[in-house]
């Protein structure tokens, strides 16, 4: 259940899309809005205060988009309790990209133990996740974020696009783990806004993409940019596929993609549930599949694809809510109706649906 405590709306800071000098309200405003999860409950505050850590940097955020994972935190997903919310644009106060636009990587990791020294910071064990696991998030106006995550949006960005930074980042992370080399055949279940990125990112890396899910409104979406789809529920003649990617956030997503993918095949999940579910594993032996988790994704592969128009990104923002409005802006986003929510930060940030 929601709950919305306050709706006082404070000045923030204006809206920039392109470079221009930033001139900020002092850092220790009293009152910043923020949004506080708690036990499955979202509460709009308005007393945030930050506390920026060694290496970090404060980042007045314009904008931030709710995603799958920021509904599965209020379902009971890695008990988080705190601010949600990382994928932002914003603006860096300090630092050397101060008063431009950034966007950031999510995991805050200490770059001194073992793990990070083998180049493997993202799954530091000492490592908070921003929004996620030990850490703040940019559900509010002021989000602390480590100087060395941070990276330049560039001025031909919109702040649209570069809210999106993040989970585009996310399904590069796929070709920065399995080789696609010789346009594999692939299939992505899910016709959500992470299937419509994967999808993409796949086709743009040489792949042959099918795209398998429930939702025939959603499956036109892919349709219109060329993809062939499928429903969930209709069985292929063959098991040929080279590559499965779940992207549905569903318990049957991994049965669904075992009725494509060919034996010797590759299984990428990029989806966390938070429910537990009973899985069976006899069949990934028998085929001999590789399994592959797969979360976070390299951020500059991805700007460049958005500054040259590589991946469609333009038409997922379809509702846009105020840091007051996080009742409805959660509902919608829950709803599946929309490709994509964004809660407007930034004074003059958007409407409001």
């Amino acid at each position: 259940m929601i709950q919305i405590v306050t709706c006082y709306n404070p000045p923030a800071l204006i809206r920039v899309l392109f470079r221009r000098p930033a001139r900020f309200p002092p850092i220790d405003d009293p009152a910043m809005q923020a949004l506080y999860l708690d036990d499955g409950q979202i509460t709009a505050i308005d007393d945030h205060q930050v506390d920026p850590g060694q290496g970090e940097v404060v980042v007045d955020v314009i904008q931030a988009g709710i995603c799958e994972t920021d509904l599965q935190l209020r379902a009971g997903y890695m008990g988080f309790r705190g601010v949600p919310g990382h994928e932002f644009v914003g603006l860096a106060r300090e630092g050397s990209f101060a008063g431009r636009r950034v966007v950031g990587e999510i995991n805050c990791s200490c770059h001194q133990c073992p793990t990070c020294r083998a180049g493997r910071p993202t799954h530091c064990p000492h490592r908070s996740v921003l929004g996620i696991l030990n850490h703040d998030g940019a559900f509010a106006e002021q989000v602390c974020v480590p100087e060395r995550n941070l990276h330049l949006v560039p001025d031909d960005v919109s702040d649209d696009r570069a809210t999106l930074v993040e989970p585009l980042a996310a399904a590069f992370q796929i070709p920065a783990q399995v080789d696609l080399s010789g346009a594999p055949q692939c299939v992505v279940i899910g016709d959500g806004r992470l299937a419509y990125l994967c999808a993409q990112v796949l086709r743009h890396h040489g792949c042959h993409v099918t795209v398998v899910g429930k939702h025939a409104p959603k499956r036109q979406r892919f349709e219109s940019l060329g993809f062939e789809t499928c429903d969930r529920d209709d069985v292929p003649e063959t098991r040929d596929v080279d590559l499965a990617v779940e992207c549905c956030g569903s318990p049957t997503g991994i049965d669904t993609a075992m009725k494509w993918l060919r034996p010797r095949g590759t299984l990428v999940l990029k989806t966390t549930v938070a429910a537990p579910h009973a899985a069976s594993l006899a069949p990934l032996v028998i085929d001999e599949i590789t399994v592959v988790g797969s979360r976070c994704g390299p951020f500059e592969p991805a700007i460049e694809a958005m500054r040259h128009d590589a991946i469609e990104v333009d038409s997922m923002i379809t509702a846009r809510y105020r840091l007051d409005q996080c009742q409805d802006a959660f509902d919608v986003a829950a709803d599946g109706k929309h490709m994509k929510v964004v809660l407007s930060i930034a004074a003059g940030g958007g409407n409001i649906d």
